[in-house]
Formats: C-alpha cells, structure tokens, sequence
C-alpha cells in the first residue's frame, strides 16, 4: 500500500525535475544593481574614466526560490491527483469483482459498495462487461453484464447476517473463468478470516492462475464483534473482538431490553496489542435479567449484536437437603456440591437452617423458578399438592436420592422407584462399581461427553415398565437408570438416582455433574417449548420469530429461513440466520458467533497482486493549486528583483504623488457606490429552485433535531413516491412562513414544536392566504403515543395545545376526522388509517357537506375539485418516513407492526396524490350512472 494516496496521470513528466540542477546554474547571474549618485558638472568629470562592470551573483535564496516555482511548474505537468480512486489496473479485459458480503462487512458498507462503483465506471470508459460474484451466494450464477445492469445488481446486494464461507464460490468462479478466459479480478475483501482462509488463499491462487488481480482492503474501519455474554454472579460481561491489534480503540457497549428501551452502558478498551477485550455491566440482577440484546454503540453490523434469551438469566434456585449431616459437616453435604455446581450460572438459596418442608414452602412463595431437594423423604399431601400445582405452571424441580428417598414411599418422582438401595462393590456383594455408559440423544444431555473415570457404588432402583425407557436420560453400563425425567404440564421433573454428595457416586466432583445441572437451569423457562426435553417427541424445531439483517436490525424472517432445531447451540447460518426463533413469550436467541469463535486476520501474501485500499474522500486533481503557487512564486520573483535593482524605489518615488491624488478620489467614490441588493437575487433563485420541478415542503421551525428529521422524512417520501408512482419529485424544501413564497408548494408539512414560539402575525397572513389559494398545510403534533386515555385525550398533549395556539389566528374551516369513503383513503392506495410512527392519533381533514338525498351508509367526498386546506394529524408521519443514507430507518416505531412503515408511506402517498389532484375519484361514484345513460 503506498504511503501517500498520491498518483499522478503523466508520470513521465517528472523526469523534468532533472533539470533544475541546470536552472541553478543558468540562474546564478544578474545584472548589477544599478548606482545612484548626485549629478553636479564638476562631479561628472571625475567619474569619465571607463571602468569595466563585472555583474554579481544571484542571492541563493531567490535562485531557490526560482527552482521552487519551476519544480512545481514541473509537477503541475505531471498531474498529480490526491486520494486518487483505487481500482483494477486498465485493460480489455471483462472485470470480475469478488465482493465480500458477510457481517464483518456491514460496518463500512457504503465505502464498500462505492468502491464496486467506481471499478464499475472505470470498466464503463473501457466498454468492458462487469461480472459481480458476491462470495456469500455460491449457487448464483455468474454472468457478465452491461455496466448498467452491473449497477443495478451492486445496489440489490445487501451484506449477510453471518460468517461467509468464501471457499464454496471458487467451483463456481472457476467454470465462470473457464469460459471467459482473460479477465481482470477486483477483490473487495473485509480482510477476516472466517475459519478457511488458507484454504481459500491455496484455492483462489489456483483458480486466478496468471490473471490479473487486485485486492482492495484496509482505509475502512475495522470490524468488531460481541461474543460470550455471561451473567455471572455480580455482573453481566461480553467479550468484544477485533480482527487485527491495530493500536488503542475505546468505545461503549450497550444493553436493551426486549422492547428496545435502554437499561445501561458498559465501555471497553483496546490496548494496543489486544484483539480482545471485556465489557461489564454492573447491574442490579433483576436488570440484567431483562437484557435482551447487547451492541457496540455505532457498528452496524450483526456481528455487533448479541442477543439474549432465557438462557442468559441468572436464575434464582433453591436448595433443600434432608440430610442431618448438613451443620456437623458442611464442607462435605449435598448443599456444599450443589452450591458449588449451580454457583457459575444461577443464584443459589439454602434452605438448610431450617425444615425441609419448612424450607420448600418458603421457596413455592418466592415462585422460584426451579428448586432441587436433595434426599427429602416424604412431604406432606398439602405441601405435595402445591409442588404438583407449581410444576404444572412451568417450574422445574430436581431430585436426588438419599437415604431418606430410598425407604419413602414418593410419587413426587418420574418413575415408580423399589424400595432400598443398590449396592456396589460391597464386601457382600458380587457387583464392581458401575461406570456411565450412554447419554439418552433425546435428552437434555444429548451431546455432553461420556466421562470414563465416574463410577456409581449406590443407587436406587426403578421398577421396570414400557415407559423406563423413553424417561431415562443417563444410564450405567448395566442399563439402569442413573437420571430419569418426565415433563408435566408447562414444568419438568427430574430424578438423579444418586446422592448429591460423594456417598453414593464420584459424579457431583466431575465437570459433567455442572454441565448436566447446567442442562437443566437452561431448560428451566423452555420446558413448555422444547422438545428435546419431551422424551415422547424425538424433535422439535422452532419457527424464526424475528432475524438479524446485516447491519443488526431486526426483520420479519425471510421467505427462505428454516425451522430451528430447539437444542441448537450454534452459530447463524444460510438456513438459520441470527435471530429469535420460537413464541414470543419465549424464543430462542440465535447470534452470529459462537462463544468460543474469534476473528483474526486474513493472510492473502500468498497472492501475487496489485494491492489497494478503500477510502471514502474524493479525488483532488492539485494541478490548479500547484500553478497557482508557481504562479505567485513567480510573481514574489518578480517583486524581488525590483526591489533589488531599485527600480520600484524609483517608481514610487515619481509616482507617489499621483497615486496619492488618485486613491484620495477613488475612496469616496467607492463608498457613495450602492452594493447590489442581494435580496432580489436570492428570491430569485429560491423561485427558479421551487418551480423548476414539483417539490415538496416543510416548515423550518428551529428545533435542529426536529428539522433533521423531518428533511430526512420528506426526502424519504420523495424517493417513495419516485418507486411507486409517476411523480418524480425535486428534494424537499424547507421554507420560513414569514420570508419565503409558499405558492410554489402544493403541501407543505408543519411539525408542531411544543414551547415554540408563535409565529409572527405576518407569517399567519401569509399561511391563511397560502390556504384560501388551493395550497395544503400537514400540521402533525407527533405525540400520540402521549395523549392521555379517553375520547379528548388526544387534545389534551402539549402539540396539540401549540397547534390551537397558532389555528387560534387562522380562518379554518369545520374539521372532522377522516370518513372511512373519503377520497384521501382512496387516492391512491385503499387505505383504513393513516399511521405514522404510531397508529393511535386521529387525522382530521375539513368537513364536507353531506347532500340531503344520501344515505346514512354512504358518504363519499364532495366539493368538486376541492381539496382540504388542512390536515391534522398526531402519529408522526415524518419520523415514519425518515431514513438514513443507507436505506435502514432512524427512527423505531410503536407498536411496530411488520408493514407499520410501509402503510406510513402509502399514506404519504396518498396525501401527495390528493393535493395534486383534487379529489377526482370521487367523481367515480357517478360513472354508473354516466354508463347508464350512454346506454340509452
């Protein structure tokens, strides 16, 4: 990459800079200044003797100053460009561009996207054909294309939720290759590796073979990610990565809710050699519960989103022993193996200084989620019937066994259970210590591997029956149970067959004793959805609920996403894009990365290549900066030998007298000359801008982030209308009431300030005569998601109080709210509302008579061609309608329908079409009369 972005389009004419050594010789010498010195005659005769003049050397610093300017005379010439566009080197040659589209290039899409064009243009002066291979879609066809079918294709490419696998696309660029034989490759690359590069670099090499590529990265900023969130005990941390250890980077991660509503920030820092740091939330637990998605604050891109379902909460969990060992040996009772096990993922809470009965009834009224009893015998018929209640509403109770448990007579279990225990490998026994044979596949342990060094000596048995199987989840080597579970109702019930301390097995010192508890916490929630725990159903998958885009926005699912198998732990795919996936009460949260992947950077030095960089400034051709310094280096030169040789002095000193008489005239002149008004000339442009092409208006009313959003809104309206209709509308423009003409503007959109001043009484004038002339004001309070409950709330918020303020002063006809037969609902689109960032405002437009032989049913518009002066409205249409340069809203909406936005625009529309043509479509109730009476 060069060190300067600095190019030239003549290069050959730097060889002129050889020549300055040559300059400096020829530019040593200049004539002697000439002598000034009093003339009287007697004076004259003792200087006639002839003495010959020798002329004296150049100053070195004028000389320098001369070779200056002809060196940048020389430079001029060789045109020089700064920031010059990086693209594939000229040829004939048909260009191919390979275009990484996954999620590590969301974040500088646009640079991305710009740099594709701009290869494009170039092919387009060439008239050479475009091939586009996006390396996410290896089953696309590859064709080349007109440059401006190029366009097109480049502008529908969007970047893809998850890790591209590049590798599977080289089959298809080869057969492409093949068949078109030379060709010129441009690869954008986002310079990750996505787990293959090597492969990739090995097989690209292969393909390309002796064709020319360049490969276009860096000068964007890099992508970063978020990855293994974890609510631990006194915080909630998430790592956050970074490709390559490219110096010291800060920036803030933040935590939402399920909603979208804030719930905190946490910053994290880069050293200068980190790839990887750490986030930490320190939050109350019931606050982390409720985050359901984290992000990097200004990165756009799926990677930077990590979202959170039930799996993620630190579950509060009891703890019931029955064991009487519990206070003379605590460092050796179940509570201790237990608490230690759940401590990592859950928020444990004895019960060990109190009953066992006592202790659980405490629990039932905390509604805790889960609670494991380990060893309690018999409870009693009440407190049983309100464990069986509780487990029927969603909770989750495991049990071990114990003494206690083996000489109960229980039904609180999955399975019937024999009376006594089991020994192994007792001195009257022929039996050695089991060990643990097999995870059942369609249990909450499907997957966790098998430890060889845990072996039971005690258990308690379950009576055989046709069901034993389908309920066990783990067994020994002989075949037993070692757990058991069942689900009832919305709840879970689980049994380990053995103590929850070292009495009866070695299993609660093993990492597999944490994994498979771990199993079970993650299960508590989605005991009611989750198939895998369900023993009677072999699979089950969830239906997508709401995906991941590219720049981490959640979407309705697409058409081509699959149904999630519910024990899935991986990361997005094609089929099973990031996202939530399952009922919205519960739905399983599917991120791009793993917890254990990481991002590194991509090695290409293998690939012999012309190498580039993205950049996002324009291209500044410098060859008129530097002949304006040459130019006015040669003009210090000129001043400079003037001074030297004495003639300015002389000049001044004859002419001074002049000079001064002339600028003494000239001064008064100047100042009694009136300055050309401007105000004419800029009420002239602004009229030429207004009625050169329809356009559309809105008030300007102060408020920098009202008028951001509501310039983003029309111009988001008017690109709608351009998509959808014939109407191509200019960009909008803001207008002030009380300066500018309003006759040019068939709608002009007034967002209502509430605390704004009112506007003046000229400005009044001007919007009561702009009304009465034909022309439409849109007032929109934008809060109605603030009107209080009842028929007059919405009358009552601070923009509607403003609104009356300024209708206060205005001739307004009778409103009412828009008839469902109006002609505004049917324009342009067929319409039941008017919504905008929200849907529960009213919109009012003026009443219309209704004609003495219409029926109570009927109401269609009347007034000939009229069109309502004003329209009313609170739901924010503007805010609706806004979005940002790259295509994605800036506002969110409530209550955020799936086509909320959609029906934003098409109201818009349908506002457009109705004050541009009246309400023609009325006029179509009467055609089947007009058809009638031409029949006859």
């Amino acid at each position: 990459m060069p060190a300067l972005p600095l190019s030239f389009l003549q290069p050959l004419m730097l060889l002129g800079l050889l020549s300055l050594p040559l300059l400096w010789w020829l530019l040593r010498v200049m004539p002697p200044r000439p002598r000034r010195i009093d003339f009287p005659p007697t004076r004259l005769l003792f200087d006639i003797a002839p003495k010959e003049e020798t002329p004296s050397r150049t100053p070195w610093w004028l000389t320098a100053l001369r070779l200056a300017a002809a060196a940048l005379v020389i430079l001029a010439a060789a045109g020089p460009v700064w920031n010059p566009k990086t693209g594939a080197a000229r040829s004939t040659a048909p260009l191919t561009i390979l275009l990484d589209d996954g999620w590590s290039a969301a974040s500088s899409w646009e640079t991305r996207i710009k740099a594709a064009d701009e290869l494009i243009t170039e092919a387009d002066g060439d008239r050479r054909g475009v091939a586009i291979v996006p390396l996410s879609e290896p089953a696309r066809d590859i064709t080349l294309m007109p440059t401006g079918t190029a366009r097109v294709a480049l502008r529908q490419l969007v970047p893809k939720p998850f890790a591209v696998e590049r590798v599977e696309t080289l089959p298809a660029l080869e057969r492409f290759l093949m068949a078109t034989g030379d060709s010129d490759i441009a690869w954008l690359s986002d310079g990750i590796d996505s787990g293959r590069g090597a492969e990739l670099v090995d097989g690209l090499r292969k393909v390309i073979g002796d064709r020319s590529l360049t490969i276009i990265e860096g000068g964007a900023p890099p992508a970063r990610a978020l990855t293994a969130a974890e609510n631990a005990a006194a915080r909630m941390t998430v790592k956050v990565l970074r490709a390559a250890a490219n110096g010291m980077d800060a920036g803030m991660v933040r935590a939402l809710d399920q909603k979208g509503a804030p719930i905190g920030e946490a910053p994290y820092a880069f050293a200068l050699q980190d790839r990887e740091t750490e986030a930490a939330f320190d939050l109350p637990l019931e606050l982390r519960n409720d985050i359901a998605r984290l992000e990097i604050a200004g990165e756009r891109s799926a990677g930077a989103v990590q979202l959170l379902d039930k799996r993620w909460r630190r579950r509060a969990i009891g703890v019931v022993s029955g064991s009487s060992a519990e206070r003379a040996q605590p460092l050796l009772a179940p509570t201790f193996y237990l608490s230690r096990a759940l401590a990592p993922f859950a928020d444990v809470r004895l019960g060990d200084k109190s009953a066992p009965q006592q202790a659980i009834t405490q629990f039932l009224d905390q509604k805790l989620p889960m609670i494991v009893m380990a060893d309690v015998g018999a409870l009693s018929p009440e407190l049983r019937h309100r464990i069986d209640d509780w487990i029927d509403r969603g909770g989750v109770l495991v049990r071990f066994a114990g003494p206690r448990l083996a000489q109960a007579d229980d039904g609180l279990v999955p399975v019937k259970l024999r009376r006594g225990g089991r020994s192994l490998g007792g001195s009257l026994t022929w039996e050695k210590p089991q060990h643990l044979a097999a995870l059942a596949e369609d249990g909450p342990f499907a997957g966790l591997p098998v430890p060889n060094d845990v072996t039971v000596s005690r258990q308690v048995l379950a009576e055989p029956d046709a069901t034993l199987a389908t309920k066990s989840w783990a067994s020994l080597v002989d075949g037993t149970p070692l757990v058991t579970g069942e689900r009832r109702g919305k709840g879970l019930l689980a049994l380990f067959h053995i103590s929850a301390d070292m009495r009866w097995s070695d299993l609660p010192m093993s990492g597999t004793f944490v994994e498979m508890l771990r199993r079970i916490v993650d299960a508590s929630g989605y005991t009611a959805n989750i198939g895998r725990i369900d023993t009677d159903t072999r699979t089950e998958t969830a239906a997508p609920l709401r995906t991941l885009d590219g720049f981490g926005v959640l979407t309705p699912p697409p058409a081509n996403v699959k149904p999630l198998p519910v024990d899935d732990r991986g990361r997005g795919t094609i089929e099973h894009p990031p996202g939530f996936y399952g009922p919205a009460d519960g739905p399983i949260a599917v991120n791009t990365l793993a917890a254990t992947d990481r991002i590194v950077p991509l090695d290409t030095s293998n690939l012999t290549a012309r190498r580039a960089s993205f950049t996002n400034a324009e291209p500044l051709d410098l060859r008129g900066i530097l002949l304006s310094s040459a130019l006015a280096l040669f003009l210090a030169d000129a001043v400079i030998v003037a001074l030297l040789g004495g003639g300015l002095a002389m000049l001044l000193r004859r002419r001074a007298a002049q000079a001064a008489l002339a600028l003494a005239l000239a001064l008064p002149a100047i100042a009694i000359t009136p300055s050309p008004s401007r105000a004419d000339g800029a009420n002239d442009t602004f009229a030429m801008k207004a009625v050169a092409q329809t356009r559309l208006a809105y008030v300007v009313t102060g408020d920098a982030g009202v008028d951001a959003i509501v310039k983003a809104g029309m111009s988001g309206l008017t690109l709608f209308l351009a998509q959808r209709t014939a109407l191509e509308a200019g960009d909008p423009v803001g207008v002030d009431p009380a300066r500018d003409e309003l006759a040019f503007f068939p709608l002009i959109y007034w967002p209502v300030v509430p605390g704004a001043p009112k506007p003046p009484q000229k400005a009044l004038d001007r919007i009561d005569a702009y009304m009465k002339q034909g022309g439409t004001i849109l007032f929109d309070t934008r809060d109605a998601i603030d009107a209080l409950p009842g028929t007059d709330g919405e009358s009552r918020t601070p923009g509607m109080q403003q609104l009356r303020t300024i209708l206060a002063s205005l001739d307004i006809p009778e409103l009412e709210p828009v008839p469902h037969e109006h002609v505004l609902a049917k324009t342009f689109y067929l319409l039941h509302g008017f919504p905008g960032r929200f849907t529960t405002g009213q919109t009012w437009v003026e009443a219309l008579p209704r004609s003495e032989d219409d029926e109570a049913a009927s109401r269609p518009a009347r007034g000939g061609d009229g069109v309502s002066p004003i329209i009313i409205t609170s739901n924010d249409l503007a805010g609706a309608w806004a979005m940002r340069a790259d295509g994605q809203p800036m506002l969110p909406l409530s209550p955020g329908a799936p086509r909320q936005r959609e029906f934003a625009f098409r109201a818009g529309v349908n506002i457009v079409m109705y004050t541009l043509t009246g309400n023609y479509k009325a006029d179509q109730v009467h055609a089947p009369a007009l058809i009638e009476r031409l029949g006859q």
